[in-house]
């Protein structure tokens, strides 16, 4: 396999449980069953905002032979590994350079945690998407910083649904990526990955049994329930529809 289908594989579409990174499990994990069970939803042309390496790419169009894919990112890449491929399409993280009315899907997974102004960013997605067409994305909530200095905001599906509405999209269905449990995996491996300490590796079984158990539990919580007083949540997967 190339460079790229190799780290899709490792880190997106069949991760691992794995010491060297802890931290990505959980959250690509949930991501790429979100994706799964949204498929129905990607039709027609498929915008792929901040694709990076564009890891669900191969997915989708083998899943949905039906589609036509573009990924759209800066002309810049700002991890090295999103130097493995260019995007179809160059933007300045402002104005998506598509007519209105010009695609079916929009997808944008991890990305409006990077955009200063969110709303002016979901009014462009509403714009190029065809109505009827479908916006699917999503947004950590428990996450270091990362991307610095390019790491703007977490959400509440309170904020995120406002967000949502205000650019006049209809049909919002918020739900958890995870909630305590998957919450409490996902802190400890970004604790593990991210915390300075020469003796945390020497206990990295123990740390990945525990983060298997919490997230077999975690499968018992219904991920729709996100409004709840006290609810905690790893991140936020989401569909909206322009009418």
């Amino acid at each position: 396999m190339k460079p790229r289908e190799v780290l899709i594989e490792k880190y997106y579409t069949n991760i691992k449980i794995h010491k060297d990174y802890l931290e990505l499990y959980t959250v690509r994990t949930a991501i790429f069953d979100f994706i799964k069970i949204s498929l129905p939803k990607f039709n027609g042309v498929v915008l792929d905002i901040g694709c990076g390496i564009m890891p669900y790419k191969e997915f989708i169009l083998e899943n949905r032979s039906e589609v036509k894919y573009i990924g759209i990112d800066f002309e810049k890449a700002f991890n090295a590994e999103y130097a493995m491929v260019k995007p179809d399409l160059f933007w300045d993280g402002i104005t998506i350079p598509l007519e209105d009315d010009s695609v079916e899907t929009v997808l944008a997974t991890e990305l409006l945690e990077h955009c200063a102004n969110p709303e002016s960013i979901l009014k462009e997605v509403f714009r190029v998407l065809k109505s009827g067409g479908n916006f699917i994305f999503t947004v950590p909530f428990i996450w270091n910083i990362h991307l610095a200095p390019y790491d703007e905001y977490r959400y509440t599906p309170f904020s995120l649904k406002r967000f949502l509405e205000n650019s006049r999209f209809t049909n919002i269905e918020l739900e958890a990526l995870g909630f305590w449990d998957a919450s409490l995996a996902q802190m400890l491996g970004i604790w593990f990955k991210n915390r300075p300490s020469r003796f945390k590796k020497s206990f990295s079984f123990l740390f990945i049994k525990i983060i298997k158990f919490l997230l077999k539990k975690d499968k018992s919580f219904d991920k729709s329930k996100i409004y709840s007083e006290g609810v905690m949540i790893s991140g936020i997967a989401g569909t909206a529809s322009k009418n």
